[in-house]
């Protein structure tokens, strides 16, 4: 992956997505914060009243009754999919996967990064059916979060590294796609999903008929969010599945999918993935022992995030330049690779987004554990990657 030169439209776009990515961290961070305040103090029976206050929309026969708590998270995290789909789009239409050279390395990484951190989850739980169902927690990578720390280092990070990183948690989101829709699916109801099929259809029609008009495909995704949600299938997925849809180029030159992308950016970032942060933080420390601590999910996701993903990214990142299937960025080190890896072991929102799938039909045993894990896993890695990119870019060149 060359250096973007600053007066490229992708490098000037990339330089907005990190800015907004990396101030939206700050919010995500405010608004776990407050979460835990609240559900350690005497607000924490109006902080689960309020996530427990039910919602109901109904429309004739069809009714969508739920907590609000799952309003946000199957409602407002299909518009976060939603984005990730488009940005997903773009890419390998016109961005860093676009050629099987641009994301060799990246890719492998991410692979590593999604691999090892299973492994040693899945290591520390086995025996236990139900906690299995959490392996893959600690695969996810809060992009918002990696980018803030990265960007604290300012002009001394190299474009490259910066690419490296996106590239990654694209992978990531990807995977997470994939995840959810194989492992995290429940009961399948026909009639729903042929509903979500021929809106989807209606979807990619659109897309060949040449109509350039938003609102036709945001229609068809409410359509399709609700014939998913009834369907069985985690209803986020249906964002993504609308967002392929969305047309890349207009004739008059106009690029709808990229004006939707920079319109939703600015609401997922500083309104979206905060008030999910507020929804699902609120871990509650009372009665909590050193037993807790030691818990087998506990464990294995602090050993995931902290451990599996700098090994796996590492790891594999070095298997792909000794086979010379790719080779470092200019410009990026050795140690700067492990500090992106270290740095994408904050799992924070996507692992909290998995984690209450994972975990939803259970007994509610792992509600604590899972979170302790994920706030302890990502804490410990944010620190780490800070040390090592610190270390490794004390003496780096500004970039203009």
């Amino acid at each position: 992956m060359e250096p973007i030169p600053r007066a490229s439209p992708f490098g000037a776009a990339m330089r907005d997505f990190i800015r907004l990515e990396s101030a939206g961290g700050i919010l995500l961070l405010a608004g776990a914060v407050v979460a835990m305040i609240a559900a350690n103090t005497p607000a924490a029976t109006l902080y689960a009243a309020l996530l427990d206050t039910p919602v109901a929309v109904q429309v004739g026969a069809l009714t969508i009754a739920k907590p609000l708590l799952l309003w946000v998270n199957d409602g407002l995290m299909a518009v976060f999919f939603f984005l990730i789909g488009l940005e997903v789009k773009r890419e390998i239409l016109e961005g860093e996967l676009s050629s099987p050279a641009q994301i060799a390395l990246p890719g492998l990484g991410a692979l590593g990064g999604m691999v090892v951190p299973a492994g040693i989850y899945a290591a520390v739980n086995w025996g236990d059916p139900v906690a299995l169902d959490g392996w893959a927690i600690p695969v996810a990578t809060d992009v918002a979060f990696a980018l803030a720390l990265l960007m604290a280092f300012g002009r001394r990070v190299p474009t490259a590294l910066k690419v490296f990183l996106l590239t990654l948690a694209i992978f990531d989101d990807l995977a997470a796609i994939v995840i959810i829709a194989v492992f995290y699916s429940g009961d399948l109801s026909g009639t729903a999903m042929l509903v979500g099929g021929a809106a989807l259809g209606g979807g990619v029609l659109l897309n060949r008929l040449g109509v350039m008009r938003v609102t036709a495909y945001v229609f068809l995704g409410i359509v399709l969010w609700i014939a998913v949600l009834k369907s069985g299938v985690h209803a986020t997925l249906a964002g993504v599945l609308i967002a392929f849809c969305i047309p890349m180029r207009a004739p008059d030159g106009a690029s709808p999918l990229r004006e939707l992308e920079r319109d939703l950016h600015g609401p997922v970032a500083f309104a979206i993935l905060p008030l999910f942060a507020f929804a699902n933080a609120g871990l509650s420390f009372a009665g909590l022992g050193v037993e807790d601590f030691l818990q087998p999910v506990t464990l294995g996701i602090v050993g995931g995030l902290l451990l599996g993903k700098p090994l796996g990214i590492v790891a594999f990142v070095g298997l792909a330049v000794a086979l010379r299937l790719a080779a470092l960025p200019p410009g990026v080190t050795w140690a700067q690779v492990a500090g992106v890896g270290c740095a994408c072991g904050i799992g924070f929102t996507m692992s909290l987004f998995v984690a209450g799938l994972a975990f939803e039909h259970g007994s509610g045993d792992y509600f604590a554990s899972d979170r302790l894990g994920i706030v302890i896993g990502s804490l410990a890695s944010a620190a780490l990657a800070w040390a090592v990119l610190r270390a490794s870019l004390r003496n780096a060149p500004d970039v203009d």
